[in-house]
């Protein structure tokens, strides 16, 4: 009887291991459990969610760096930029009607302006002002470094402003900015009024501070997200018009830079968002934008989901060469850091964080 007893439990021990090995490797099979964003389960390297489409994009992807969700609470998140004076990141939370503040030194978060006038882009001149885009209000304004308030734009030939969006101070001093009007559409992001003018993209003077339009109803739909190539002798424009116009275009566009600084001309499509997902052709929307050394357009993205919503990369030619995708739609992003090669997202209800091998264009 005991040595039957002894194979018995020889084979049972056998099998226990076997179903543990299976058990570990169960996840495997199965496919790898859903990121964990809270940061307690760090991601292998290299990040599977920054995508190479093109071989121009490897050269910018590094291999032991991840992306991080680096703050989360938000209602809508937006208008990221980089202070480098103060070492800090700076958004818009536009519903909450606050502005809030990341210190790069030991990652400490908290509500930097309140109320904000529900602010949407912001960006800092060549003088480290901050420059804001207000949906309350329907106005620009510029923080002076003693703290008073300086509005630079409200109206159009006597009329209200839509809600200006987002905008780029160019080397002369100009503010460049666009007016598609999302803040006065609801009360959720500003307060629900009447659009008096047409959406447009507009320049303020610095020295006059007067107004001049550079892009009319007759070229773009509801322009959004605005960045200058690196020599600035391009400007890129987001057109987002498909959201209330349905036979606007889902693009991004770009014109030259002529008449020294002041003024574009030769309008073209830069890149179209339509993309192949799995066999399947989709369209998103792209929002904030900026421009590396390189003069590649990262473009904050979303609206379609998985596989889609984040951040997708340009090349100059318009070649969509990487990804860098999130579990939230990105409304808008920026290059900071004091090498400027980490770049900040802000997406829906969290601001995300990946060091690249690029270096932001820009001061912001």
């Amino acid at each position: 009887m005991s040595e039957p007893a002894f194979i018995d439990r020889r084979a049972l021990l056998k099998s226990a291991a076997a179903l543990a090995a299976g058990a570990a490797l169960l996840p495997r099979a199965l496919g790898e459990t859903k990121r964990d964003w809270s940061g307690k389960n760090p991601v292998r390297y290299p990040d599977p969610d920054i995508v190479v489409l093109d071989d121009r994009f490897k050269k910018y992807k590094i291999g032991n760096a991840a992306i991080q969700r680096i703050c989360t609470g938000m209602a809508w998140a937006e208008g990221v930029v980089w202070c480098g004076v103060g070492k800090f990141v700076l958004w818009s939370d536009i519903p909450n009607d606050r502005q809030m503040r990341w210190l790069e030194e030991d990652g400490h978060i908290s509500v930097f302006r309140n109320p904000s006038n529900n602010s949407n882009g912001n960006t800092f001149d060549f003088e480290g002002r901050q420059i804001s885009f207000e949906h309350g209000t329907r106005r620009v304004v510029r923080y002076e470094h003693n703290g008073s308030v300086t509005v630079l734009a409200d109206r159009w030939e006597g009329k209200k402003l839509n809600a200006p969006n987002d905008g780029a101070v160019h080397p002369d001093g100009g503010i460049w900015f666009t007016d598609p009007g999302y803040g006065t559409l609801m009360n959720y992001e500003g307060h629900k009024g009447e659009l008096e003018i047409p959406e447009a993209v507009y320049r303020i003077d610095p020295k006059s501070g007067k107004m001049d339009k550079l892009i009319g109803r007759d070229e773009m739909f509801k322009p959004n997200g605005l960045c200058f190539s690196p020599d600035y002798s391009k400007v890129y424009v987001v057109d987002t018009g498909a959201s209330h116009y349905k036979e606007a275009p889902k693009n991004i566009m770009f014109y030259d830079v002529v008449d020294g600084g002041k003024k574009v001309k030769n309008g073209r499509q830069f890149v179209s968002m339509e993309m192949d997902l799995n066999g399947k052709k989709v369209a998103g929307f792209a929002d904030g934008i900026r421009c590396d050394l390189d003069g590649n357009v990262w473009a904050a993205s979303g609206w379609v989901g998985d596989g889609y919503d984040g951040v997708q990369i340009f090349a100059p030619d318009g070649t969509r060469i990487g990804q860098i995708l999130l579990p939230e739609i990105c409304a808008n992003l920026c290059f900071g850091g004091p090498k400027r090669n980490r770049l900040f997202m802000a997406a829906s209800q969290s601001i995300y964080a990946v060091y690249v091998e690029a270096q932001g264009a820009h001061i912001t």
